[in-house]
């Protein structure tokens, strides 16, 4: 098997695991780390021989984007504090611990390199965090919280990892040196993320076009990561920006279908890229097979003792830093998404799992340092990041499912409906307001304008059936029950015209371009 067939099977892999996953009852990029570790346990399988420096700029700049679609900007800010204490504090934290545990068991490693480890496991996985989390049906604000703490971490991570690199490397440290380059790349990033948010915006304007302006939409992060990496900055963290700037001024609202298809588009890029990159993940167990050979017993009883300092931790940590936040929460009223209870805390304690970010800072360790002698401890260090990526993948991504349904943390369906109501009366008020701008500069017939009105009144309906008084939503529920009568049959009679356009394109002297044109028009009017 050659590296592209692998590729394939991945992708396989990657589109068969949603439906598997939802069978069995398991997050599907659990399921596909367990499949790179059975491939990469036959013969056959070949070595993965991706760059190190290469995995993070491919795999992490459109999952970013894909995850950040799913929020906002209000929402990241309304969370402000508690993303700080988890995605900038822990990882400091947790950074500083792992050194520790890890300088005083691995014998002759520098707390440098014992740095470097402690930053590169410190970040739960955003990708991780996203796909696992938002299958199980928990809490809006816990999944806000993960997300926001997934995305922003490896921010710190990173910083922290390229820093204790640089220190082992050139054999000097400087902590007001490491202090100015983390404000300077978050400097750079914003203003990178900004800058390609603000141009690809405009480009949206003038490419005018749904596929094109989804095209770009794929180079964008892309570009914000190569751009500020270039200039020294955060690559995630610009990327983030980018992100959150389009996804609040780069769309009109109006725009249906670029919004349809870009969403369509975007949950295939995330669907296949997050399989792979977890597929990745378990292909690697070679290179930790390969560095154990003959040391089995003693390296995974150091991975072994930092996966528990990484997942207890994250328990001390969470438990004083929600109480603290639910205080200043209940005693300032503030508008934060956290966790309001301790199932709710221990559920977020377990969802830390680490990914995509651990195995490529872990890869791209330097194989010497500037006097052409070996990096300390470089084949350690990279089997103890493998083992805590297993470890916190495997036990915590199978059991996850199991602890949510033992503890019965779900979401707060009546809050979400209620707040589903509020918006659907918004949209209906929204549309008689318009009505009547309409009727001030037109002049509508007495039964055209009751028609618009009842029709205004059906959007908010449409949404939530529940809205209006019962003889409304009685009436309301005949109409609609004879409008699903009517698009029935408009259904089967586009069906057979959409038939009798695709049969033309095989007949000769055909155009297919003409044919395709026919078709998108019987498709767009399907879609009303």
């Amino acid at each position: 098997m050659d590296q592209l067939a692998l590729l394939f099977v991945l992708l396989l892999g990657a589109v068969l695991s949603v439906p598997l996953g939802d069978r069995l009852g398991l997050p599907a990029p659990v399921l596909m780390t367990l499949l790179g570790i059975s491939l990469a346990l036959l013969p056959v399988v070949p070595n993965v021989e991706v760059p190190p420096d290469l995995i993070l700029p491919i795999l992490l700049p459109p999952l970013l984007y894909a995850a950040v679609k799913r929020t906002s900007w209000r929402q990241f800010a309304a969370n402000k504090r508690p993303i700080f204490l988890l995605a900038v504090a822990l990882v400091f934290v947790t950074t500083a611990a792992v050194a520790f545990v890890a300088n005083a068991i691995v014998p002759g490693l520098p707390i440098a390199a014992a740095v470097v480890l402690g930053a590169l496991v410190a970040p739960p996985d955003p990708v991780a965090a996203t796909a696992v989390a938002g299958q199980l049906g928990l809490p809006r604000r816990l999944v806000s919280t993960l997300e926001g703490e997934g995305l922003f971490n490896d921010v710190t991570a990173i910083v922290l990892y390229h820093v204790a690199i640089a220190a082992v490397v050139s054999g000097s440290f400087s902590w007001p040196e490491a202090v100015v380059s983390l404000l300077l790349s978050a400097v750079v990033a914003l203003v990178v993320g900004l800058v390609i948010g603000w141009t690809a915006n405009k480009l949206m304007d003038f490419l005018d076009d749904s596929t094109l302006q989804i095209g770009l939409t794929l180079l964008m992060p892309y570009a914000s990561y190569v751009l500020a990496e270039e200039l020294h900055g955060s690559g995630v963290l610009a990327v983030l920006v980018t992100a959150l700037f389009l996804a609040e001024y780069a769309f009109d609202a109006d725009d249906v279908m670029t919004r349809l298809t870009g969403r369509a588009f975007w949950d295939i890029v995330d669907t296949l890229v997050t399989g792979v990159a977890f597929g990745l993940i378990g292909l690697e167990l070679h290179n930790a097979i390969r560095t154990a050979s003959g040391r089995w017993g003693e390296m995974l009883g150091w991975a072994g003792t930092v996966v528990a300092v990484v997942i207890f931790v994250r328990l001390l940590w969470l438990l004083p830093a929600t109480w603290l936040t639910r205080r200043l929460h209940a005693r300032r009223d503030l508008d934060e998404d956290i966790p309001i209870s301790w199932r709710e805390t221990v559920i977020m304690w377990w969802a830390g799992m680490r990914g995509v970010a651990s195995v490529a800072l872990a890869l791209a360790i330097p194989f010497t340092m500037d006097d052409k002698s070996p990096f300390p401890d470089r084949d350690e260090i990279v089997f103890i990041a493998f083992g805590v990526i297993m470890g916190t993948l495997v036990l915590q991504g199978l059991s996850l499912p199991w602890l949510v349904k033992k503890l019965g943390v779900k979401a707060d369906a009546e809050k979400e409906k209620e707040f589903e109501q509020q918006l659907a009366l918004r949209a209906a008020r929204a549309a008689k307001r318009r009505l009547k701008e309409i009727e001030e500069v037109e002049e509508l017939p007495d039964d055209l304008s009751d028609q618009m009105a009842r029709r205004a009144y059906d959007i908010g309906l449409r949404i939530d059936p529940e809205l209006g008084s019962e003889e409304r939503k009685e009436a309301h529920a005949k109409r609609f029950s004879r409008i699903r009568r009517v698009r029935h049959i408009q259904n089967e009679m586009l069906s057979a015209a959409r038939h009798e356009v695709l049969a033309a394109r095989s007949e000769p002297g055909a155009d297919p371009e003409i044919v395709d044109r026919v078709l998108r028009h019987l498709d767009v009017r399907s879609l009303r």
